[in-house]
């Protein structure tokens, strides 16, 4: 059993702890969140920490199968010469690819990733995932313009759905987005959807898409009314009309993946004007073939500076709660609880003063 302290504990169970203190045993579980009320006494045995303390980092979309493509696509490209170099680069080895999706697992974890939501294509990460200490939630992604192709499209996407759950690890049939789908492949898409779905969808990353896709809002309201949840991944140009017809649906959820879309585009996701419309707003780092990193820490501290209004405590919660919430793991993760394994994290150094996270700042694991 560990008593721990920090300047502030940020539960995401309430407003953040002035030096209190979470008993955790030894296996990880919450036994109890003191709220000392910021007078901390000398008390044997207790851990104290100059930073915050946060639960552990839900990464809400991620591309294991691409981290063998990191640095090797130039940046700027915009979205259509991104798609274009990740489709001339899927030829590399399984073994290349396993070998820097294992090292990507190790160095999200190390980041202070508790929880992933991943895209994959193939099933060349299952043992991967079935044997990291990070819990995986497998969108299987599906595309294909070609109607012809359709079918075997969806049959090659079910054996990997199968491989997964013969791994007990969760998998969902998902379209990669609506411009990438032939009407043939969509509704094989739909056929697979169930009320407790969780689902993914890249979503107006560009303004070419939107020139791509007619009645995108609208398509989104059908798509979510076949499932529990519906991930919206970029949303780097959406239009506030846009976010408040999505949003309405009650069970759409924003992603927001600031490096991936400033490497890709130059362009920020507008933040602030979702938190707006919505308080369903979650963060990923996309892939390592569109980011130097697996930095959740870093997502959030762009996020922060792109919308400085913001508290930190609110976009801290959409890296860990709101994260938990949409991969339906928040009965264990999330938050610092009584009960709950949430892992704990250490964010330092933090400008305590103003509640801000600096350009240094980096995650430590306490738990």
């Amino acid at each position: 059993m560990r008593r721990i302290s920090a300047q502030y504990i940020f539960t995401q169970a309430g407003k953040p702890l002035k030096r209190g203190i979470v008993t955790v045993a030894d296996d990880g579980t919450v036994i109890n969140v003191e709220d000392t009320g910021g007078d901390l006494r000398e008390s044997a045995g207790v851990e104290f920490y100059s930073g915050i303390i946060i639960p552990g980092l839900v990464n809400c979309h991620s591309h294991l199968e691409l981290s063998h493509m990191r640095g090797l696509i130039p940046c700027g490209g915009g979205l259509n010469g991104f798609v274009s170099s990740v489709r001339d680069r899927r030829g590399a080895s399984p073994e290349a690819v396993i070998g820097a999706a294992l090292r990507a697992d190790m160095e999200m974890y190390e980041e202070g990733v508790t929880a992933c939501g991943d895209i994959s294509n193939n099933s060349l990460t299952v043992t991967i995932k079935r044997e990291s200490a990070i819990r995986y939630f497998t969108f299987v992604e599906v595309f294909g313009l070609d109607p012809a192709v359709a079918e075997t499209r969806m049959n090659d996407a079910l054996k990997v759905v199968a491989e997964m759950g013969a791994a007990q690890l969760p998998g969902q049939i998902t379209p990669h987005a609506l411009y990438s789908v032939s009407e043939p492949l969509s509704v094989m898409i739909r056929e697979q959807l169930h009320p407790d779905s969780v689902i993914s969808l890249h979503f107006l990353e560009s303004d070419d898409e939107r020139k791509m896709t007619r009645h995108h809002a609208e398509a989104v309201m059908e798509l979510s009314g076949l499932a529990s949840h519906l991930l919206l991944v970029h949303n780097t140009v959406i239009t506030r009309d846009e976010a408040v017809r999505v949003a309405s649906a009650g069970n759409t959820w924003f992603c927001l993946c600031p490096s991936s879309n400033m490497y890709i585009s130059g362009k920020m996701p507008p933040a602030a004007m979702l938190r707006e419309v919505t308080d369903r707003i979650v963060a990923g780092t996309d892939s390592l073939a569109s980011s130097g990193h697996l930095s959740m820490i870093t997502e959030l501290r762009l996020l922060q500076e792109s919308a400085p209004g913001i508290p930190l405590e609110e976009i801290i919660k959409w890296g860990t709660l709101n994260g938990a919430r949409f991969l339906k793991m928040d009965s264990t993760l999330g938050s610092i609880e009584p009960g709950k394994r949430p892992g704990l994290l250490l964010v330092e150094p933090v400008d305590l003063e103003n509640m801000r996270l600096l350009p240094e700042s980096r995650v430590r694991r306490l738990v």
